[in-house]
């Protein structure tokens, strides 16, 4: 029996069954099994394609499945999924061993007449594939099931860009996304880490909204890559980088990140200001916490302080005290569902909601530990202008001692990143 599709179908269960994140899963799946390079990216392509098809393969297979899914055991109703996303979406798989592996691997996950059924279910498939196409039109539904996205999310999205926008939106979504680097300037230069990834087999290019940034097309176990264990460089996309540059902090600077875990904008304020000054990272969570002091020490950085604290209240603690100050607020994380492939069905309109007045009262707080000339960024990684240019447009009617000064907005299907928002502040 094939391993590696037992080992997608086993994540892919604890991602629809018992809400794990399918990186998380999959990368500490990854670290157990001694994969091939070549198995290591079937069994992401597998898990990544299947969470990110969703409802859309649900909808297939209620094709060729006579009673509700609902009805279905969960652990069959995944092996259907897995069997399925190759069968219509991975061409390079043969429908006979798609089939047939998915039949052996229903025996030894879920039981002998499961993988009847699955059987059954999978022929049927191969046989009339037709009977599960998807409908044409642009309507919102047709459009949410073509493109692997909810429909609430589809609607959303037209409204807020049009619908020819949100096309293109969708599609960008799906994409496959790269891997960027941020090169530690204490450590490293851009081109040592070119050379590295050169030499590491790894096609890599430099950004072009980033200094620091280096874009990797392609890339093996990163476990391996030396230069990110050595704390060289650090994991993280190009259009976030933007938040650091527009706060400007320098040596000896009094920083505080509001909500600051895992550390990848702390880190890099920090190696802006030559590791010179100091640095509050704050978070609510300690196991959040932890991950800043890891990358912080990984990376050579000693001037931050992981610090407990709702940034709700942080103006209480630090009043008038800041040179710079970044806020990059909890958000729905809509401007990354390339890069997290389940969390658009993790996602529904009521957590949304709460968002704006949540960003509004840190943003708030936030503002009273900056010392006046100081420095406020707002960013977040979602494109809604609920969460981005009207929180900020709030803020500004009710603080008349702040003056805006820029904005950088990131639209996936336009820049070809991450989505993010960052807004530039300065308190007279």
């Amino acid at each position: 029996m094939d391993k590696v599709r037992l080992a997608a179908t086993r994540i892919v269960h604890e991602v629809t069954s018992n809400g794990a994140w399918a990186n998380v899963a999959l990368a500490q799946t990854l670290r157990r099994e001694k994969f091939s390079d070549i198995d290591r990216k079937f069994c992401t392509e597998l898990v990544y394609g299947t969470v990110k098809a969703g409802a859309s393969l649900d909808w297939k297979i209620s094709a060729y499945v006579k009673r509700p899914l609902a009805k279905v055991d969960a652990k069959v109703l995944n092996v259907l999924r897995v069997a399925m996303y190759q069968i219509f979406f991975l061409d390079r798989v043969p429908n006979s061993a798609a089939v047939n592996e998915s039949t052996e691997l229903a025996k030894k996950f879920c039981s002998q007449s499961a993988a009847k059924f699955v059987n059954g279910v999978l022929r049927s498939a191969v046989r009339e594939p037709s009977k599960s196409n998807f409908p044409t039109g642009d309507d919102i539904e047709s459009l949410a099931l073509r493109n692997f996205h909810p429909a609430w999310l589809v609607k959303l999205f037209a409204a807020e860009f049009g619908l020819d926008a949100t096309k293109k939106l969708l599609n960008f979504d799906n994409t496959e996304p790269p891997l960027c680097l941020r090169v530690n300037l204490l450590k490293a230069t851009r081109d040592k880490i070119l050379d590295a990834l050169k030499n590491f087999g790894v096609q890599a290019e430099p950004s072009t909204f980033a200094p620091e940034g280096v874009i990797c097309r392609g890339h093996g176990a990163l476990d391996k890559f030396q230069p990110l264990r050595d704390g060289l460089c650090q994991v993280q996309d190009e259009s976030s980088m933007t938040a650091a540059h527009l706060l400007k902090p320098t040596a000896g600077d009094f920083v505080i990140d509001c909500c600051a875990a895992p550390g990848g904008k702390s880190t890099h304020i920090a190696e802006l200001m030559q590791n010179r000054g100091r640095i509050v990272a704050a978070d609510i969570y300690d196991t959040k916490l932890e991950h800043v002091k890891q990358n912080a020490d990984r990376l050579g950085i000693t001037i931050i302080e992981p610090t407990l604290t709702d940034a709700r209240t942080i103006g209480d603690k630090f009043p008038a005290q800041a040179d710079k100050v970044l806020v990059d607020a909890p958000c729905s994380g809509l401007g990354v569902l390339r890069r997290k492939a389940d969390m658009r069905w993790k996602k529904n309109p009521a957590e949304l909601e709460p968002l704006p007045a949540l960003q509004e009262e840190i943003l708030s707080s936030a503002a009273r530990t900056l010392k006046r000339g100081g420095i406020l960024v707002y960013s977040t990684c979602t494109i809604l202008r609920s969460e981005n240019q009207s929180v900020v447009e709030k803020f500004l009617s009710t603080h008349a001692d702040f003056e805006l000064v820029e904005t950088k907005i990131f639209l996936p299907h336009v820049t070809k990143t991450d989505g993010f928002f960052a807004a530039k502040m300065i308190r007279r």
